[in-house]
């Protein structure tokens, strides 16, 4: 009978530490702790689908007050099964925790009692353990009406024994993160909940260590991890083999720790290795030599790459594709060798240069693209190029609700979680600056930059600004370090006169009706021709431009494509011909 009564008090215990926990669970300030060092242990069995982790994480409270309660998250899939502070076990609690950061639509979280408060910008560290199986799970997109083929080329990572690929937080959460919920049916709340997580996690440390066993006598495949310090290493032990890969990010920066496994070919050029199924080994050669082509341009704007692009190839011809630092997971096709000048302009920037600052890193990437589609077939194609990124801009514009002078700050290049911004607007940006300040000078400015020096966000514009003597304070007021929206030009009027020598001169006001100001580009088009001019013109302001022309003007077309606007339609002005 006293053994019953114990029992059933440990038992009363542990239920009322549960159900205090889960009640917390609503009040938890899971982003208290940001994960500043990693060092993993990672089993991975095709066979079983299976994934298991060992190791150590360390925890920095970045609030202002003593931390006791520490949130774990994996994916649902897997399941806690240790948590150590030093050589003693914590008390913690699991429950799941709906969140699309994960494939499945799910975390497992762990609540974690730690032994004593951590005091804030203290640490703790801690030994953990967890495991469970990864397979294809498309739940988190087809609960939102998402057809169930696309779900599955979109979340297609997966642990199996034929080909394995697991991308990390924002696909596949198999490593430790601690993140608020993110959910796809609410506008951008899952690509801000990502941003927060990397913005705070982007100086950490990572070191993983990943094995792979295989018992069932096949061929050996080939282990693809996105960072170039990895060393792998294959061991061969009668029918069993085990291919491990030893990895070290420091710090993290914008990459997801990745890994994918398969019987690969290999084409290996000096900039690029290129991993590709059997069927698909003619397009990766051509892929590979597209590549090559493009390094003298990268290498002049951005550096010789310090690290080797990799392309994986995926077995599903509709895969979305997925880029992570210099490599680049997509189906390697005759189809898609022929986009590779493109996405090869993305990898080798990634690979010659790297920030921790999305806007400039991303921006920069998008912006190669446009040079490479410039390079290859002219400006107008560039432009056009661009304009297939100007319409996501504009539904931000559209559709944002947060009053502007409250978001100003929030949805700046500097700050914002937004992809469209930081990917989309900061190409823009980086196009706009080098049609203000010339080539020679941004690309001095370009090859100044050092990540260890960027300690603050006015840090490139003081590159910028030493190779050329312009203010762009303005500028970069209203397009980086503000989020000042678009600007909407038109001509307000036109006035030609008739000189002496019989050419003409045309008087142009241009209005700018939107709140950021730019340098555009005012195309005056007369008989047998046009003359292309620039004016700066800031928000809410008018400027004036004057154009000798040979002939008697026609049309006026403020902005050809380069800077994006809120507004397009009131681009074009017809010059009545004047009397005779």
């Amino acid at each position: 009978m006293k053994f019953e009564t114990t029992l059933f008090y440990k038992s009363l215990g542990f239920l009322c530490v549960f159900c205090a926990s889960v009640v917390n669970g609503f009040a938890l300030d899971r982003e208290a702790f940001t994960f500043t060092n990693y060092d993993l242990k990672v089993q991975v069995e095709p066979e079983q689908h299976r994934l298991g982790v060992r190791g150590t994480i360390t925890l920095r409270n970045d609030t202002q007050t003593p931390q006791k309660i520490a949130v774990l998250q994996v994916s649902s899939s897997l399941d806690w099964r240790s948590v150590r502070a030093g050589d003693k076990a914590v008390q913690f609690v699991t429950q799941p925790y709906a969140s699309d950061i994960d494939h499945t639509g799910g975390l497992s979280e762990a609540i974690v009692t730690l032994p004593q408060a951590v005091a804030p910008q203290g640490t703790i560290e801690l030994e953990i353990a967890y495991e469970g199986t990864i397979t294809l799970d498309a739940t988190r997109l087809t609960r939102i009406d998402t057809p169930v083929e696309a779900a599955s080329s979109t979340d297609w990572d997966q642990i199996s024994p034929g080909f394995t690929a697991v991308r990390g937080v924002g696909n596949v959460a198999w490593y430790p993160i601690a993140t608020e919920v993110a959910n796809l049916s609410e506008g951008n709340s899952l690509f801000e909940v990502l941003g927060r997580w990397r913005a705070r996690e982007s100086a950490s440390r990572m070191h993983l260590h990943i094995s792979v066993s295989r018992d069932d006598g096949e061929a050996p495949q080939l282990l693809v991890v996105n960072q170039a310090s990895c060393q792998v290493l294959y061991e061969a032990m009668g029918r069993s083999s085990v291919t491990s890969a030893d990895c070290t990010y420091q710090p993290l920066g914008l990459r997801a720790p990745l890994f994918v496994l398969g019987t690969y070919g290999t084409v290996d050029r000096p900039s690029i290795r290129v991993y590709n199924l059997t069927t698909h080994a003619a397009s990766a050669e051509v892929y590979a030599e597209a590549t090559e082509k493009v390094v003298p341009l990268v290498t002049d704007w951005f550096g010789a790459p310090r690290e080797k692009a990799q392309t994986a190839d995926l077995a599903d011809h509709d895969a979305a594709a997925f880029e992570s630092g210099a490599l680049l997971l997509t189906p390697i096709s005759s189809d898609n060798s022929k986009q590779a000048g493109l996405a090869a302009a993305h990898q080798l920037t990634h690979a010659a240069f790297s920030s921790f600052r999305p806007w400039i890193e991303e921006g920069l990437a998008h912006f190669a693209q446009a040079l490479y589609v410039e390079h290859e077939r002219g400006r107008p194609a560039a432009i056009e190029y661009m304009g297939l990124h100007r319409f996501a801009l504009g539904e931000i514009e559209a559709t944002s609700t947060v009053p502007r002078s409250e978001d100003e700050a929030n949805r700046s290049l500097v700050n914002t979680t937004s992809e469209e911004l930081y990917r989309s607007k900061a190409m823009y940006v980086w196009w706009m600056l080098r049609d203000m300040v010339g080539e020679a000078a941004l690309k001095k400015a370009i090859a100044a930059y050092r990540p260890e020096q960027d300690k603050e966000p006015s840090y490139m514009q003081r590159l910028i600004a030493a190779q050329t003597q312009r203010d762009l304070e303005w500028f970069f007021d209203d397009w980086v370090y503000r989020d000042r929206g678009l600007p909407d030009f038109k001509v307000e009027s036109a006035f030609p006169r008739k000189t002496m020598s019989g050419s003409f001169m045309l008087t142009i006001t241009v209005d700018n009706l939107g709140s950021a100001g730019a340098e555009v580009p005012v195309i005056v088009k007369f008989k047998g021709g046009e003359i292309a001019k620039r004016i700066e013109v800031h928000a809410k302001d008018k400027a004036v431009i004057r154009v000798e022309l040979p002939t008697e003007p026609q049309e006026i077309v403020v902005n050809d494509g380069s800077v994006p606007e809120s507004n397009t339609t009131n681009n074009t002005f017809k010059i009545e011909a004047t009397d005779k």
